[in-house]
């Protein structure tokens, strides 16, 4: 999950400490959710995303991996300038759109920046429907609640349904996912784990009919990295049995994890636990030095929940899939399909998975 900062914009999939003045709401204990409201914007969050991931298959054979993400960022109203013209910037608008071809091998990415102003991007209040130009993420407000992407640059297009195999989920405690010890040093968080996916993929002018499974998080703060963390290692894991985990692994300057690293695990009939820092270990066990960005990423890994009676290695379908958004959110970062297998209770278990890497080029940062 990734979310960029204003112009000189940082990605970031959390938010730590921030200074007071920021006239933003912060994310506090007590929240109650609310849909269909709650897949829309909150305006008066300062940084919200809405995020997908995914695997397809085509029907012969082709294999890829896809990521569509939708970022706002709220102008401070003291920077507002040009009030009350159209063209005035209150909401900045950014999407990161990217295709890991897996049988040829190639990554593909492409990227979006825009204003609010004159309907060129924007997002609604009560439901999920967020867009770029003709980039867009929607969800239907009847009850099949499916989800439509769409997105296209000069070689590739997506366009995708998305349907909900299992109810969301809601991650940390007291409606907030903590990122740093503080008050207000959390998001607002939630996830699709299983969303089961049709649609069409187009390469360089060939389509595929694909299918697979997807994941989508919408999570929404007012807080930035803490002075002590450098970056993150998110994971989203959608094992064979219709178990899920999602984990994240806030990095500090000196590589250890901080405290507030969390995650859930979702159960067959879509029960949650809640995952402490102390119920789960990440191993990288592989690196991979980009030769573009010349930063060095982990790129295996072994994951152990020793509660679960659970042990996953993650490997990666590609090793470069590396995005560096100059245009948007100007940071480079590593956001990739894996392959899991491991053991669960004794038994061999495979699945699938993504995982995002932040803060290995440079420490991040407005």
């Amino acid at each position: 999950m990734v979310v960029p900062v204003l112009l000189s914009v940082t990605v970031s999939m959390v938010f730590a400490a921030s200074p007071a003045s920021v006239p933003f709401q912060p994310a506090t204990a007590g929240y109650r959710y609310e849909f269909p409201r709650d897949h829309g914007s909150h305006a008066r969050y300062r940084t919200e995303w809405w995020y997908y991931t995914g695997h397809l298959q085509s029907k012969n054979g082709r294999s890829f991996g896809f990521e569509l993400t939708f970022f706002r960022r709220g102008v401070p109203p003291d920077q507002i300038k040009t009030l009350p013209s159209k063209w005035s910037i209150s909401h900045l608008y950014l999407a990161h759109f990217a295709v890991t071809d897996i049988n040829g091998k190639r990554f593909h990415f492409s990227e979006k920046l825009s204003r609010e102003g004159l309907g060129k991007a924007g997002a609604d209040e009560s439901r999920l429907r967020v867009w770029i130009d003709d980039w867009r993420a929607e969800a239907s407000t009847d009850q099949t609640g499916s989800h439509t992407l769409a997105a296209h640059d000069e070689t590739h297009t997506l366009a995708l349904t998305l349907q909900p195999a299992k109810p969301l989920v809601t991650h940390g405690a007291a409606g907030i996912s903590r990122k740093g010890k503080d008050i207000g040093q959390a998001s607002h968080y939630y996830s699709f784990t299983r969303l089961t996916t049709t649609g069409s993929l187009t390469i360089d002018g060939e389509q595929f009919e694909v299918s697979g499974t997807s994941w989508m998080d919408h999570e929404y703060g007012s807080t930035e990295l803490g002075t002590d963390q450098v970056g993150w290692d998110w994971f989203s894991i959608q094992l064979e049995d219709d178990t899920e985990l999602m984990l994240y692994r806030m990095r500090r300057k000196d590589g250890s994890a901080d405290l507030a690293s969390s995650g859930t695990a979702v159960s067959p009939d879509g029960r949650t636990r809640h995952l402490e820092v102390t119920d789960f270990q990440i191993e990288s066990t592989g690196a991979w030095t980009s030769p573009e960005s010349k930063a060095t990423y982990p790129s295996r890994w072994r994951l152990t929940f020793p509660s679960l009676d659970l042990v996953l290695d993650l490997a990666p379908l590609l090793a470069n899939q590396e995005l560096r958004t100059s245009r948007s959110a100007k940071v480079s970062y590593w956001e990739g399909a894996v392959a899991v297998t491991g053991t669960k209770q004794g038994k061999p278990i495979k699945g699938q998975g993504y995982v995002e890497l932040t803060g290995y080029v440079e420490r991040l940062k407005l």
